[in-house]
């Protein structure tokens, strides 16, 4: 069984997660002991300079990279106690992505891949839920077209429902608007901040762009692997200036 612990307003944790690439004159240390905590209801932000360790910290608080030592949490279940299916099931059911280059099924129309986790896993479609969620992201005369016949911000807001439909314990989001121009940027964080202010969804989400971090109530700042410092209700202006302050560093 996997270990567990009780939390109940910690969505997700890390405690003292190291990740080393290569070994000897090579050796890079992506994250150096870091530990954090996610909390139920918030938008989280992480920042940083190129490689500072922001999307090494996600992939490994979301199961997707392995951490070198040290331990990551969802809800009270620690992944590394997990097998490959078992850890395999843990994304599919219980976390839910958005990536910068949308990740859609080119074949499927946008109903079936908003659907595809839930079917892939067995599970009915709540469909009073589907149809609330396309209808707030104005997907619904857009349903039965497939991924090249919608423009970019259409197929972000694409994955966005195909990440709230099946109401996961947290959304991750990797450079989630890093593609699209500043209209459909703006409707996919207009996205996820209603998702967390009406829904009580957990977002966290890695951005370079501070327009982006000032939609979270926190922002990480990530240097050298580690945490140096944390923002709360931040304006673009001062994770603008948390960021300057960081790369003189």
């Amino acid at each position: 069984m996997p270990a567990t612990i009780s939390d109940a307003d910690t969505a997700a944790r890390a405690e003292s997660l190291t990740k080393i690439y290569g070994a000897g004159d090579t050796q890079v240390t992506a994250l150096d002991h870091v530990s954090v905590s996610f909390t139920r209801g918030e938008f989280t932000a992480i920042m940083g300079p190129s490689g500072s360790g922001k999307s090494t910290l996600m992939h490994c608080m979301a199961g997707l990279d392995t951490p070198t030592s040290g331990s990551a949490y969802l809800g009270g279940t620690d992944l590394a106690t997990l097998n490959d299916r078992a850890l395999t099931a843990v994304r599919r059911d219980r976390l839910g992505f958005i990536f910068q280059s949308f990740n859609l099924v080119p074949t499927l129309t946008a109903a079936e891949n908003i659907t595809l986790p839930t079917d892939i896993a067995g599970r009915k479609v709540d469909r009073a839920w589907f149809d609330r969620i396309t209808t707030r992201l104005g997907l619904t005369d857009r349903l039965t077209h497939r991924p090249s016949e919608l423009s970019g911000g259409q197929q972000q807001r694409v994955a966005c429902a195909r990440a709230l439909v099946s109401r996961p314990e947290i959304i991750v989001g990797d450079e989630p608007t890093g593609n699209l121009d500043s209209n459909s940027s703006a409707e996919v964080l207009d996205i996820l901040r209603t998702s967390v202010d009406d829904d009580g969804q957990t977002v966290v989400i890695v951005t370079h762009d501070a327009r982006a971090a000032s939609y979270a109530d926190r922002v990480l700042f990530l240097a050298d692997g580690r945490i140096v410092e944390e923002l709360r209700d931040p304006t673009v202006e001062a994770v603008l200036s948390v960021m300057s302050r960081i790369e003189e560093m």
